[in-house]
């Protein structure tokens, strides 16, 4: 706020003492002053109430859990006020803007610092994952070319329609893939697993878009599959996309001492808490977070990197080691697909 600068007069000085440093007085550098403030003010009350949130582990209501998911580039109006307030000597909001910047900082610094050490035994098996969004079948051309092209071991395929389910039917080959698991329906809803590895039947999750699961017999390991897609956060649906994440939290915990991999399009980000709850309740730890390659954005597809979120995860339980993790741009959806090298051990 501005402050007035009483002056004194001397004896035989006929003129006002000069307005102190911080006192812009009522002229226009006045009024550019408290303009100066009013939008430094203006600019940091959504970065501190979603940063506040994400301090406090809750992603809120609408809109906070839709910027959450762009959490980093709330640093941008944070520091275009700290630079407002600096530019008009506003000490007050020069602390709010400095104290926003170090919170979010903290938030947005790096995830996979001091996560290299592998899991305890030796490795039993090499497993390539991939996890796709179709949207709405139409990179399911491109799939089928990165199958080919990169044979993963383990495929999570969301918004297969039904002519993407007949495309994989068709044109992947079952000596490639003997095992599936698929679940056809219209538009976003249908799903599948398509494996390389015996599968057995699982309980998956009830959901609008479908979640199936399967227990996967790799080098005689039982590993729980379990592909995940919740509804977006979109403003009428943030209690039904909070509902479905708490389902895969539930899925996550009752794996037990299991191995175990989830992955699809979370619809979420490590920002979220209902992500992070998916994360504690099953020991699982994210694989881009392991490799490296945290906060690469995987939607959406058509924006320049680094613009976008990361959406689309492969979360594995401790029994496995992360060699890489790449994005994949296929043509025809508005996500990247993730391909990530595991390796799974022996920690009996």
């Amino acid at each position: 706020m501005d402050q007035e600068t009483c002056g004194t007069q001397g004896p035989g000085d006929g003129r006002d003492q000069a307005a102190g440093p911080y006192d812009a007085g009522p002229g226009p550098a006045g009024g550019r002053r408290r303009g100066g403030a009013w939008f430094a003010g203006l600019l940091l009350i959504v970065p501190t109430g979603v940063v506040a949130c994400r301090a406090a582990d809750t992603d809120a209501i609408t809109p906070v859990p839709q910027l959450l998911a762009f959490l980093p580039w709330l640093l941008v109006p944070a520091g275009v006020a700290l630079a407002a307030a600096l530019a008009g000597r506003h000490f007050a909001l020069m602390a709010w803007a400095a104290a926003v910047l170090a919170v979010t900082g903290w938030f947005v610094r790096p995830y996979d610092v001091g996560l290299t050490e592998k899991p305890p035994g030796p490795a039993v098996a090499r497993v390539d994952v991939l996890t796709a969004n179709l949207e709405f079948g139409g990179a399911t051309d491109a799939l089928l070319a990165t199958l080919a092209r990169e044979r993963p071991g383990l495929v999570f395929v969301q918004e297969c329609t039904a002519g993407c389910s007949e495309a994989l039917a068709a044109g992947v080959s079952r000596a490639d893939y003997p095992y599936r698991r698929v679940v056809e329906a219209g538009g976003a809803a249908g799903s599948a697993i398509l494996s390389r590895y015996p599968l057995a039947p699982a309980p998956g999750v009830r959901s609008v878009l479908a979640m199936p699961a399967a227990t996967a017999d790799i080098a005689g390991r039982s590993v729980d599959l379990q592909l995940a897609h919740p509804l977006p956060p979109v403003p009428d649906a943030v209690a039904d996309w909070r509902r479905e994440l708490g389902l895969l939290r539930e899925r996550a915990a009752a794996t037990g001492d299991r191995p175990a991999v989830v992955a699809g399009d979370f619809n979420a980000t490590e920002d979220h808490a209902a992500f992070r709850g998916i994360l504690r309740a099953g020991g699982l730890r994210d694989s881009t977070r392991l490799a490296g390659a945290s906060r690469t954005p995987s939607w959406p597809a058509g924006l320049p990197r680094p613009l976008g979120t990361q959406i689309d995860h492969v979360l594995v339980s401790e029994d496995f080691s992360v060699r890489s993790a790449r994005f994949l741009d296929l043509g025809g959806t508005d996500h990247r697909a993730l391909l990530v090298a595991l390796e799974l051990h022996d920690v009996r």
